[in-house]
């Protein structure tokens, strides 16, 4: 009879990638074995979801089981899922993403005990067992009474395997001299319907000075090759009407796919989840904001984030109210439209920042470039980035300074591992 439940509560394709990979990871470690330890995932609903949230989580090495986001509600609010799971007497509730409320009302109806990581605030503190914090910062929120609960730990995405496999280098056929550039324009149609024709275009005009130059776009979960093709295509796409992009005809051949613009420059197509091990070989990444720019930070890849503003509408997804009237049917554009507008006037005013390794920075580390931003110039830029070694290497130096030092996860397993029912496997570990 196996004697620990560990159920991790999760969301997103950033927190799945970043955070419950590198737990999973470090769990295993101390307890390989899956009849001493049984880990379970649920996830909860998220605005920026792919869809493929569940299977990533259900290949990683030691997951017993995942439940989708679809029948959450119902779990938390009868304590059943979808496949009827049994629970053992012993566990404990590790939140890594969603809503902190969630953690406290399972592990009160399984009887397990709580753990929360958390990443910028921490809540309901005399009701959770431990808090791993990121930061010392959140401490300030803490009451004495309840500070014995609280340890920093660091940056769960320092932990983010970056270790390169050699068999990535072999299916891209790099050449000693390659430049790798990597390519992400998102997952979601608002941002791909620009993205794609312009960074297909910055394609065009790095290698007309940059030919040893190879592009590559991991293509995002749940997103095919024909439908990343189709926003390459005027025919389908009539977002390329705003912007002076690229079209791209879909190449299938045995080696790669990849997408080929009428002058010649193939963006190869990558199609493995998760896809650490190519963009730990980057030289350089053009990406969309998103959880992509903390993943890419935390494998130090030097980056421009892109936000271009030709279609004022872009840009749906908001969080709170905006969001919600930016997504109303007839009517959403519009909002969108004067939504974001007044955002650009704000961000130009403030200097706000949308890289994550910005915001952990406190200032500008990576560039962003946002508003109507062409091709040309972007291509000019990332061409002499490319011809100053020295600059890319200081990108890289100070994405490690903020990103911190790995281990996060290892420090999260002590608070799991040492929290209530879970101590008797290793009773020295008690929150500091």
């Amino acid at each position: 009879m196996a004697d620990l439940d560990v159920l991790i509560l999760s969301n997103g394709p950033g927190e799945v990638s970043t955070w419950v990979r590198p737990v999973v990871a470090a769990l295993r470690r101390r307890l390989p074995d899956s009849e001493q330890m049984r880990i379970s995932v649920v996830l909860s609903p998220c605005a920026n979801a792919s869809g493929r949230e569940a299977a990533i989580a259900a290949s990683f090495p030691g997951v017993n089981r995942v439940q989708g986001p679809e029948q959450f509600f119902r779990f938390l609010l009868t304590g059943k899922t979808a496949e009827g799971w049994d629970w053992r007497p012993e566990g404990v509730v590790v939140f890594l993403g969603g809503d902190q409320v969630y953690p406290l009302i399972i592990s009160k109806r399984l009887g397990y005990r709580s753990v929360i990581y958390a990443e910028w605030d921490a809540r309901w503190h005399r009701w959770i067992d431990a808090f791993g914090c990121m930061t010392p910062e959140i401490l300030d929120q803490v009451k004495p009474a309840q500070r014995h609960k609280f340890q920093v730990i660091g940056d769960l995405m320092a932990d983010v395997d970056s270790q390169v496999n050699s068999s990535v280098a072999k299916q891209l056929d790099l050449a000693p001299d390659t430049e790798l550039i990597g390519m992400m324009p998102g997952s979601k149609k608002n941002k791909l319907g620009l993205g794609v024709p312009f960074l297909l275009a910055v394609a065009d005009h790095i290698r007309r000075d940059r030919p040893q130059a190879k592009f590559v776009i991991p293509v995002a979960p749940m997103l095919s090759l024909e439908a990343i093709a189709a926003y390459g295509d005027p025919a389908q796409n009539p977002d390329m009407a705003y912007i002076e992009g690229s079209s791209g005809t879909l190449v299938l051949d045995k080696e790669m796919p990849k997408l080929r613009t009428p002058a010649g420059t193939d963006i190869l197509l990558w199609q493995a989840h998760p896809a650490y091990d190519l963009m730990g070989q980057f030289d350089f990444c053009l990406t969309t904001i998103g959880a992509n720019t903390a993943e890419l930070g935390s494998l130090g890849v030097p980056m421009m984030v892109l936000i271009p503003s030709q279609k004022l509408d872009v840009m749906k997804a908001w969080d709170g109210i905006p969001g919600i009237l930016a997504n109303l049917p007839l009517v959403g554009s519009g909002f969108a439209k004067l939504i974001n507008r007044l955002v650009l006037q704000t961000i130009f005013k403030e200097g706000k920042l949308f890289a994550w390794p910005n915001i952990w920075a406190g200032k500008e580390i990576v560039p962003e470039r946002l508003g109507r931003i062409t091709p040309t110039e972007i291509a000019a830029e990332v061409v002499n980035y490319l011809q100053h070694p020295d600059q890319l290497e200081a990108m890289q130096q100070n994405l490690r300074a903020v990103r911190g030092q790995a281990g996060a996860a290892d420090k999260l397993v002590d608070l799991i591992l040492g929290s209530g029912s879970a101590k008797k496997f290793f009773p020295e570990n008690k929150p500091d």
